[in-house]
């Protein structure tokens, strides 16, 4: 499948809701210099196209009462059941995030817990269950930052190249 080619203005539209997904479209085209129904028109488009998957409710999890964090790898006992264990982890509503992944575990996981022995629980009654032969866990003592992909238009990458090379000289 073709990968869809963004424009310098599809850039700016990701760029904008980037920053903040609840922007209203008539603020983007103001700032982008067009009419509200061409960022809608766009929008439409990278979703189609799949570039823009939707928009999502970010939840603070220590105020939510979630205040462990961890990252788990996994080692499967048949690495055949990948599909098994996809199925298993996606029913364990504090699993977050799965990764297939090469290198030391087979699968890769974030998930949030109340408290240690939540997450405990968690392994015993839920994820070692799904044949998983052994696993690792890291726990999380604060998340330092996180964001979104960036994507810049091709006049700021530009700039921003020049930059780099002047300041070596």
């Amino acid at each position: 499948m073709a990968k869809p080619l963004l424009d310098n203005l599809d850039k700016k539209i990701i760029s904008l809701l980037a920053d903040n997904a609840r922007e209203p479209y008539l603020e983007i085209a103001r700032v982008c210099g067009v009419s509200g129904a061409a960022i809608h028109t766009r929008m439409l488009r990278l979703q189609t196209a799949g570039v823009v998957t939707g928009s999502q409710l970010m939840i603070d999890a220590p105020k939510a009462g979630y205040d462990t964090c961890a990252f788990m790898g996994f080692f499967l006992g048949d690495p055949t059941r990948y599909d098994e264990g996809i199925s298993g982890l996606k029913e364990i509503p504090e699993v977050v995030e799965c990764h297939l992944t090469t290198g030391k575990y087979d699968m890769f996981i974030k998930l949030y817990a109340h408290n240690n022995e939540h997450l405990l629980q968690v392994l015993r009654d839920k994820i070692q269950p799904l044949g998983i032969a052994s696993t690792e866990t890291t726990i999380i003592l604060q998340e330092s930052f996180k964001r979104s992909l960036p994507v810049k238009n091709d006049v700021e990458d530009d700039k921003n190249d020049t930059k780099k090379k002047s300041s070596k000289k």
